[in-house]
């Protein structure tokens, strides 16, 4: 098989026989004539959604553009905290969403776009309509932050058709940076900022330096960018970090036999994990009930709550509040661009990309913890505490080791891009494109404070030793081969047990009493490595039949035909440690690999049939169609069809239909089947079978019944908080070498109005409807679960993927469990079909004034009218509607006034409310809070921003985000806004026409 480069060299070797065939009339022009022509101003470019030049108002598919100039006004450095204000990415994951406990495992500091609040990998994500390497492994998904935010032109949000013309991944539409091109002169422009309360400050630096030369014929250009966040710990905040400000709506202890007149949840605040604290809660007469803290002193349980995820209130507990990590990670990022381009005749202009990223990001989550875990009767340090008698049988210790070092994650993210490309005119209605483009992805992940499971053990089986009175681990002393039976129950794997080992004991029964020693033996750090890897040669030729005809009143018929080759690869090494399910807290991750390629060839064509017509301004026909063969999943096929109506200037009509393909990512695809922790809230708790379908209840007890249980016994593992039912259990999660692609049809509908009597007005307005059938799903445990008894009978892939104790009825796999036994199989299945359809509309109008200056005002809106989803087959529809990230309408409004050399902007974000919620839920049990808490308010935020320039080189600018501060949910950290605050900047910018 050809390799990509293969391809290249087989590329830019037809190069010269096409121009020597088709564009020798074009190398005899003299140069005064060329310099002449390059001057002209076009209107026909190369838009987004269309590989046809011709003016952006000729392309049915709605496009919203963000321009550089409104990216730069947010006063936002991270390009997506900027995009979350498009209502069509509004789902997507700033930088409020990429620390603590929000980011997923390796994945500390990384953003991306969620285009329809579809999924991430159902973005396509372009860089000047190319694609980009990924950011994460076993994924497609593009990390914004390694694109520089002042190289940016403008960013493009497209809606339908875009799998027609760029390939798979974009069934939700496609996100195209455009950057800068030819870009000449100087700009510097630096910032600083930090919040009301003075933390989570924010530097950013960047310079962008080009120059023509030749005659204008080359250009080079060369772009840094730097941008510093600081790490913001939930503590910094009251609603996040102070036990009577921090609240949550949970199980009304005066409503435990369900009264339908009686709120079922109400809210609690000083909330905190029963039976569990920093310096240990130990239970020495072992009926599951703490007796004394780690520290000696008598237990105060609190108020325990039942049916409340182990929560209680107040108490010798570990306070809930800051126990779910930062609100914001640490980043730092440096961004280096250069861009080429020269061009040789009309013929042929070369142009070039490179760049070089590299983030690195630090965030802390939540501490490990110990639950239940047996101290033998003759632990010395027990002994020590309670005296030698206290606990004959031994004793439970619960704790959440504070002490220990919160785990931590820091990842270390380096990409490198290289776009070569050769473009021109074949004559004058044909014109070509060839391109390769390489990009490298490097991920290094070091988790911290990662707890060792057979030394852990060991170090916490503390006994005297009796010959020199000393405490010591007991395999130090004797070692049959296991270590700590009724806890780890496995051989020493490593270290060396008996005389002379490393082990160190480990006091746990107090704060902070741990010997250091001790802890540098059971504690380590991790490092994961992952490398994504990429590579598309393309070409096209693109023109018109202007030489053979042209439609009524002018229009030509333009195409464009291509081909394309692309080759995908991702390699993910966690470490040897985790590899081998060394550390206690972290389930076993095998390695993985995998690849890819697809080969393609597509079409294109425009056909204006009237133009500058009574009744007809514009009359207009597109279409495109893509087949692609892929190494994976075989063949598929895309295409779209649209068209523009335009009986006047004023008025334009347009709509579009295609079909949209994605194929199975990597991960999806060849991750290894391998082991997983998971968090799984039961929904077969006898308080949870209401809040499902109207299949729940009645699954519940088939399933129950097959175990020779009833509904009600699943509640009976602990009267006193129910934590069982809500815990986090051990599994397993991998790809699935037998999925197929999913596949989207959409339809846009839509009208652009720009009123000559109303001049520097446009108005636009576009309807979607996205549907999506054979949709790869990819359940969490907690999902899992539910999808088995919410579907209309218990014969379903989710139930087949889901296991009860035979004993409980509760879901398998507690990690305390010597056979370690799974309780779930996480896979993806062709099984979902999801919908989602409303409407987008913008509104600008700029204006003059004689005295008062120049206004602008930007309005972008959106309107979700449905969002489902079908989990399997036959299932009945699950309906989203205003549930968290889907609310009902979306919009930002911006407006502009410039005045002499001051500029104000203020904007205004908007959500409506959403449902706290589902509606499957308050369906099942209407009374399930008071209805004032049905709902969470939507965002309601201002900015503003000012300027001021000191001449047509200088300016100085300040601004202020969220100015009301207002802040989340009470029970969230970050919906429907991020938990920093009120934050305040300042800065400058200095530009130049010409370095020389």
């Amino acid at each position: 098989m050809k390799t990509a480069r293969s391809y290249l060299l087989l590329g830019v070797a037809a190069v010269p026989a096409m121009i020597a065939l088709a564009s020798a009339p074009a190398m005899a022009q003299d140069a005064a004539a060329q310099a002449s022509e390059s001057e002209e101003p076009s209107d026909t470019i190369i838009v987004t959604g269309s590989r046809i030049n011709r003016s952006e108002l000729d392309v049915a598919n709605p496009v919203v553009a963000i321009s550089a100039e409104q990216i730069e006004q947010t006063g936002r450095t991270n390009v997506v905290d900027v995009l979350l204000r498009n209502p069509a990415l509004s789902a997507s994951i700033g930088s409020s969403l990429s620390g603590g406990a929000d980011a997923g495992f390796g994945e500390t500091g990384v953003n991306l776009l969620n285009l329809r609040n579809m999924g991430v990998d159902r973005t396509l994500v372009l860089v000047n309509s190319k694609r980009h390497v990924a950011g994460i492994p076993n994924s497609a998904a593009v990390d914004i932050s390694s694109i520089p935010q002042d190289l940016i032109e403008r960013v493009d949000v497209l809606t339908g058709g875009a799998s027609a013309i760029y390939g798979a991944d974009g069934v939700s539409g496609v996100v195209n940076f455009v950057l800068k091109r030819n870009f000449e002169g100087l700009v510097v422009r630096g910032q600083s900022g930090l919040s009301s309360k003075g933390d989570a400050a924010n530097r950013y630096i960047s310079a962008t330096a080009g120059q023509n030369f030749n005659d204008d014929r080359g250009n080079i250009a060369l772009a840094y960018e730097y941008n510093k966040s600081d790490r913001l710990s939930p503590l910094k905040r009251k609603f996040s970090g102070d036990p009577m400000r921090n609240r949550g709506l949970w199980q009304n202890q005066d409503d435990l036999d369900d009264d339908p007149n009686v709120p079922d949840r109400v809210v609690y605040n000083n909330l905190t994990w029963a039976d569990s604290a920093p310096d240990g809660a130990i239970d020495l007469d072992l009926d599951g009930i703490p007796d004394f803290t780690g520290s000696g002193l008598v237990y105060d349980r609190g108020i325990p709550l039942v049916s409340a995820g182990g929560r209680a209130i107040g108490g010798s507990n570990t306070p809930v509040a800051g126990y779910f990590g930062d609100l914001q990670p640490e980043t730092e990022r440096h961004v280096v661009n250069a861009l080429a381009s020269y061009e040789f005749s009309p013929a042929i202009r070369f142009y070039a990309e490179g760049k070089y990223a590299e983030t690195q990001a630090y965030s802390v989550g939540q501490p490990s913890f110990d639950f239940y875990t047996y101290l033998y009767p003759d632990n010395a340090y027990l002994q020590n505490r309670f005296g030698a008698d206290a606990a004959p049988d031994g004793a439970l210790l619960s704790r959440d080791n504070f002490d220990f070092g919160i785990r931590g994650e820091t990842v270390k993210r380096k990409t490198k891009r290289v776009v070569l490309g050769f473009e021109g005119d074949l004559s004058d209605h044909l014109k070509y494109d060839i391109s390769y483009v390489y990009g490298q992805t490097k991920v290094k992940n070091r988790q911290t404070a990662s707890l060792i499971g057979d030394r852990y053990f060991a170090a916490l089986d503390a006994v005297r030793d009796p010959a020199t009175g000393q405490i010591v681990c007991r395999s130090t002393l004797s070692y049959d081969g296991v270590i700590d039976p009724e806890n780890f129950g496995g051989p020493a794997t490593t270290f060396t047990p008996g005389a002379g080992s490393a082990c160190r004991p480990l006091n746990v029964l107090g704060n902070g009493v741990a010997d250091q020693a001790a802890l540098d033996f059971v504690l380590a750090d991790n490092v994961s490595r992952s490398k994504i890897s990429q590579e598309v040669v393309s070409g096209s030729v693109s023109g018109d039949l202007d030489s053979v005809f042209t439609f009524p009143g002018g229009g030509s018929f333009g195409f464009a035909v291509g081909g394309e080759y692309r080759r995908e690869k991702s390699e993910d090494t966690p470490d040897a440690l985790i590899q081998n399910g060394e550390f206690r807290d972290t389930a076993a991750l095998a390695a993985s690999s995998g690849r890819f390629n697809v080969k393609e060839i597509f079409g294109e064509f425009n056909a204006p049939l009237l133009s500058n017509m009574r009744f007809a301004e514009l009359l207009s026909v597109s279409g495109a169609l893509r087949y692609s063969d892929y190494s994976t999943i075989g063949k598929t096929t895309t295409w779209k069809i649209d068209g523009i109506y335009s009986p006047i200037p004023d008025v334009r009509f347009r709509g579009s239909y295609s079909q949209a393909v994605r194929a199975p990512n990597i991960g999806e695809l060849f991750r290894p089947s391998t082991g997983t922790f998971g968090f799984v809230t039961d929904p077969c708790d006898f308080r949870r079978t209401g809040e499902g379908t109207q299949y729940r209840q009645a699954n519940c007890a088939t399933i129950l019944s097959g175990l020779g249980l009833s509904p009600s016994e699943i509640a009976a593992f602990s009267p006193s908080t129910n934590a069982q039912a809500t815990t986090s259990r051990r599994g397993t999660f991998g790809g699935n070498t037998n999925l197929s692609e999913e596949t989207a049809k959409t339809w846009t509908a839509g009208m652009i109005l720009q009123p000559r009597f109303i001049p520097g007005l446009t108005l636009s307005f576009d309807w979607y409807n996205i549907k999506i059938k054979d949709a790869v799903n990819t359940p969490t445990p907690t999902e899992l679960a539910q999808l088995c008894v919410d579907q209309p009978t218990v014969q379903n892939v989710f139930c087949e993927n889901i296991f009860r104790d035979p004993s409980t009825g509760f879901v398998l796999g507690d990690g305390a469990d010597p056979a370690r036994r799974i309780g779930f199989n996480v896979r993806p299945q062709n099984v979902a079909a999801l919908t989602t359809s409303g409407a987008d509309f913008t509104v600008r109008y700029a204006f003059d004034t004689a005295s008062i200056g120049s206004f602008v005002f930007n309005l972008t809106g959106g309107y979700l009218d449905t969002k489902t989803e079908v989990p399997s087959i036959g299932a009945d529809v699950d309906n989203d509607i205003r549930e968290e990230y889907n609310p009902r309408w979306r919009g930002s409004a911006d407006v502009i006034w410039k005045l002499d050399k001051f500029t104000a902007n203020y904007s205004f974000l908007y959500t409506s409310d959403t449902r706290r919620y589902t509606t499957e839920q308050l369906a099942g049990n209407p009374d399930l809070s008071d209805p004032r808490y049905f709902s969470v308010k939507g965002l309601r935020q201002h900015d503003v921003r000012v300027a001021y320039e000191v001449d047509n080189r200088f300016q100085f600018f300040a601004g202020v985000n969220n100015l009301t501060d207002q802040k989340p949910d009470f029970e969230s950290l970050n919906y429907p806004i991020s938990g920093i605050g009120r934050f305040l900047y300042a800065g400058f910018k200095v530009q130049m026409d010409k370095l020389f």
